[in-house]
């Protein structure tokens, strides 16, 4: 019994100590628990407030991003803006068309060359603006480095132009159309045809003065023995001898006029009244000609200094060219305009023109399309307009012609050694 009693007494307290055991077994547990709980509710505060954080700094990363963008957009306008002035600005012409050949952009320079303007053009394809042979360069989709060539616009002017076809590429190197580059060479290619004309006809000159004076002297006697001949020659005889001397008389106006082309010019400078002086060549060489009307500029003709003996002959050549060029009558026209110190006299008239193909012969000497003409009327007036330091251009077509002559307007500079 007392046995008994003693294994139940070791066994309740077996019992007591295992439930002890589990008692503090499950409270460190459930402190472990509640410190683990602890633990993770801050580190899910700290992430939380990390996110925020990053959150917030993103959110001032993207204010500067959309900053930055904004000076990035304000930059790059300023920057094509900038190359637009240039592009503007620039006095060659350019054209850039893509790779289907239609026109994309033109810049000032181009539209007033070409005579072409943005508005219509930009969007057409080429065959519908340029003409050959630009055209033709354009078919062949060539490049051309560095050309020149003669061109005529829509409106009907000639001119040289100095010409670029180059591929047009993008930042990849790739092209994507093509870039045409060109300036006007008209007046430069004037300017050298007259300074190589005025060597030329420099040279001649001085080599045929001589020859003139030479011819005149057995000029001079044959025209001595035709006058005692017609008062000796039977008068059946007459005829023949007046024919003699009518030829002596055009030789000895060819001489006078060859020896007022090759001899040099001696300028002596007045102040001329360009009016006046013009109105007297008209009436000296219309005459009594009705058939055709005289056109004067509303303005008056400014005046200039010049020689107007010499002024007064270039001028007369030139109205007489334009009326013999009116065989059945006719419209000359006269436009002044003065520019930068520069006085311009437009001779024009509406007759048959001048083949393209002469145009660059007309002031040399003894060339001439007129049966009875000398060759020298123009030569004469190139002469004395180079000799008062001006230029002299012409323009022509079948609808007529018109002469442009160039003179400075302002009492010229003393030369050195002179008072």
């Amino acid at each position: 019994m007392n046995e008994g009693l003693f294994l139940v007494t070791i066994l309740l307290l077996f019992m007591i100590f295992i439930l002890f055991v589990l008692i503090r077994v499950t409270l460190r547990r459930r402190k472990e628990i509640e410190k683990l709980g602890k633990e993770d509710d801050s580190q899910v505060g700290f992430i939380v407030g990390t996110f925020h954080e990053l959150v917030a700094k993103l959110k001032e990363k993207e204010k500067e991003l959309e900053s930055l963008r904004k000076r990035a957009e304000e930059r790059a306008e300023v920057v094509e803006g900038y190359n637009e002035y240039i592009l503007q600005s620039v006095p060659s012409g350019v054209i850039s068309l893509d790779s289907d050949l239609i026109v994309t952009k033109l810049n000032a320079a181009a539209g007033r060359i070409l005579n072409l303007d943005a508005g219509e053009v930009i969007g057409k394809p080429y065959h519908e603006i340029f003409r050959d042979p630009l055209k033709s360069i354009l078919d062949g989709r060539n490049s051309v480095e560095r050309g020149e060539l003669q061109y005529v616009t829509g409106s009907g002017k000639n001119m040289h132009l100095g010409l670029a076809v180059t591929p047009l590429m993008d930042a990849k190197k790739e092209a994507i159309g093509k870039l045409i580059v060109f300036t006007d060479l008209t007046e430069l290619k004037a300017l050298q045809s007259q300074a190589e004309l005025r060597d030329r006809l420099s040279s001649l000159g001085e080599m045929a003065a001589g020859m003139a004076h030479e011819l005149r002297n057995p000029m001079g006697v044959i025209a001595g023995y035709t006058k005692l001949l017609s008062k000796k020659v039977d008068p059946s005889l007459g005829h023949i001898v007046e024919s003699v001397s009518q030829e002596v008389a055009v030789m000895d106006r060819i001489i006078t006029d060859f020896l007022s082309f090759a001899r040099p010019a001696e300028i002596n400078f007045s102040c001329v009244d360009l009016d006046t002086l013009l109105k007297n060549c008209i009436a000296g060489v219309l005459g009594e000609r009705e058939d055709i009307k005289v056109h004067l500029s509303a303005d008056r003709a400014p005046s200039l200094y010049g020689d107007e003996i010499l002024l007064r002959q270039a001028f007369t050549n030139l109205i007489q060219n334009a009326v013999e060029a009116m065989h059945q009558g006719g419209d000359l026209k006269f436009a002044f305009s003065l520019k930068e110190e520069t006085v311009e006299i437009a001779i024009s008239d509406s007759g048959h023109g001048i083949p393209e193909k002469i145009k660059d012969r007309i002031f040399l000497p003894f060339y001439t399309t007129k049966d009875k003409g000398t060759g020298l009327g123009l030569a004469i007036v190139h002469k004395i307009v180079v000799s008062h330091r001006g230029s002299i251009s012409v323009d022509s077509s079948e609808k007529g012609t018109t002469f442009r002559v160039r003179l400075p307007a302002g009492r010229p500079a003393a030369k050195p050694g002179n008072a």
